[in-house]
């Protein structure tokens, strides 16, 4: 693109005054930030568009939301409804800076297009927006959020009628659609004959009805409904429904992290309102000590992911990981689940490929069959639309912090997760252990699972170069050996025809002591992952072991 022609174009009073100003700052003081503003289209890929906000085609505003909601809309008019002649959307947000802004500029296009647009009165956590699409029938969703990016970011994600984010065909066919819009005076902004409605208050009622009626242990939570729990909502949504969810599935002791329960996208307490990250937690872990709490949770702004903490044997709050936690919750949902005479050949679960295979395991004992789909949870969802109706979906997990159970909400929800947390707590005690207690039973009886996850930052065209030129030599020459373990095999994921799976830049090495590394370059950040899984006879093996792994792959990568 030529990047100052197009900038040069968005001081016409097309754009309003703040975006002028700005951009005619750039120009005057700032010509590298110019560049980066405006040297190519901001990506709507297949999760939708994530970026930093200010003006300009590479940034977060209202325009190019509007240009992305206006594809989107051209979609759905061609490829939704089943041939009825009203479609709809279900639209929410996040506490972040301009996320109200952003929902309204899309809620006014869709209606300009047609398209009624049911909009949340105020922010809500991404699970009841995946709820709310099938609570009003509605033919697709939109949620603004940039997850648990840093302040400047802001995103857009785009859900089917299903309420799970777009999948193959939909998610190529609306990438299609919004990249033939090429600038922001192709979209209708107002008039059509769409509607904007406005929802809260019923949507929350039914929401928090459907999430306490997964609960499975309420005489475990009678007795022990009393313990002391901290959250927090890391200023983000999940303050508008997690305490209530809480209190109204029995737990009566729940302390909210003061500072951290005001929403505010400049997250000020924080680096990064990023649950997975003991930074975010400390001001909760304070609290912990000072309350006596055995039990931390805190969400990310949108409320779709958790952080969880837990006293070990000797008092001290220890931070869980996303897999130990799914892990904790598999094993609890399925002992209940036994307990109760729910179990059936029609039963499954499923995790994404580089989340623990303690899992898996742990489904093998109890004899529910696990299915492995792509990094993403859209894939999770995916997998409960295909088998709604013939198999009984338990939960679905993935190494980063995600979790869901029940089918009412195709996404991962940190709301129902926290609740599910706490029940599980609560049935740990009457066999009179902790969490902690409990997740040190299952590695003794499954064995010592760990994993890692290691990032490496390429920035930058050069560095997106870089690390495909990575992937590359890794398919080219792929490790024969890790740390003195034969490689058994090797699945390269971009062979959909192998997998099953859609295709994927991933590669996947299995050792033969069942040690397992894989290579995934990430969708939303500059950087290249790498995924470690190991199982030792003890904690201490496992631990060596993992670090033996991560030395020799990072020692030895092309």
């Amino acid at each position: 693109m030529d990047y100052m022609k197009v900038a040069e174009s968005w001081l016409s009073p097309f754009f309003d005054s703040d975006t002028r100003k700005e951009v005619s700052d750039m120009m005057e003081h700032d010509p590298q930030k110019l560049e980066d503003a405006f040297y190519k289209r901001l990506e709507f890929g297949t999760g939708g568009l994530r970026g930093i906000m200010g003006a300009g085609t590479n940034r977060m505003n209202r325009y190019t939301v509007a240009m992305a909601t206006q594809g989107f809309s051209e979609y759905l008019k061609e490829n939704a409804g089943g041939g009825r002649e009203r479609l709809s959307v279900a639209i929410s947000y996040d506490s972040r800076n301009n996320s109200r802004q952003f929902a309204q500029v899309a809620a006014s296009v869709f209606a300009a297009n047609g398209i009624d647009a049911f909009l949340f009165d105020d922010m809500r956590p991404t699970p009841e927006l995946s709820f709310a699409i099938r609570y009003l029938k509605c033919d697709a969703g939109v949620m603004i959020t940039a997850s648990h990016n840093p302040k400047e970011y802001n995103g857009y994600k785009a859900f089917w009628s299903d309420g799970g984010q777009v999948v193959p065909p939909h998610d190529k066919g609306i990438i299609s659609k919004v990249a033939m819009i090429s600038s922001p005076a192709e979209v209708k902004f107002e008039g059509g004959t769409g509607k904007i409605a406005i929802i809260g208050k019923e949507v929350d009622e039914a929401y928090l009805s459907a999430v306490s009626s997964l609960l499975m242990s309420p005489e475990s939570v009678a007795r022990h409904g009393g313990m002391k729990i901290v959250y927090s909502p890391l200023h983000g949504t999940g303050i508008k429904l997690v305490p209530e969810a809480l209190e109204r599935n029995g737990f009566r002791n729940v302390a909210c992290q003061k500072e951290q329960s005001v929403p505010d996208g400049n997250f000020p307490t924080v680096k990064s309102p990023n649950p997975e990250e003991h930074s975010a937690l400390e001001l909760s872990l304070e609290l912990a000590d000072e309350t006596g709490a055995d039990i931390v949770l805190a969400t990310d702004p949108d409320a779709d992911r958790v952080g969880v903490a837990v006293r070990n044997d000797e008092g001290k709050m220890v931070l869980l990981n996303g897999n130990q936690t799914a892990s904790l919750l598999v094993y609890y949902l399925l002992s209940r689940r036994k307990e109760k005479n729910m179990l059936d050949d029609k039963c499954y679960i499923v995790k994404t490929i580089v989340t623990t295979e303690l899992i898996s395991e742990i489904a093998r004992d109890f004899g529910v069959r696990t299915y492995d789909v792509l990094t993403g949870f859209k894939y999770i969802a995916e997998e409960v639309r295909k088998r709604e109706g013939r198999e009984v979906f338990i939960c679905g997990g993935e190494e980063s912090y995600g979790f869901n159970t029940g089918e009412f909400v195709r996404d991962k929800d940190a709301v129902s997760t926290c609740c599910l947390v706490a029940e599980c707590a609560a049935w740990a005690a009457d066999s009179g252990t902790s969490l902690y207690g409990l997740l040190c039973r299952i590695y003794q009886k499954y064995g010592y699972y760990k994993e890692s996850l290691v990032s490496i930052v390429k920035k930058g065209k050069d560095g997106l170069e870089e690390i495909g030129r990575m992937m590359s030599s890794l398919r080219k020459s792929p490790f024969s050996e890790i740390c003195g373990f034969p490689v058994a095999k090797v699945v390269d994921y971009k062979d959909s025809l192998s997998t099953g799976l859609p295709e994927s830049d991933v590669l996947r090495f299995f050792c033969s002591n069942g040690m397992t590394v894989s290579a995934r370059p990430s969708g939303t950040e500059p950087k290249i992952k790498f995924y470690f899984g190991v199982k030792g006879s003890s904690c201490d093996d496992a631990s060596c072991l993992l670090e033996k792994a991560e030395k020799h792959v990072l020692e030895n990568l092309p």
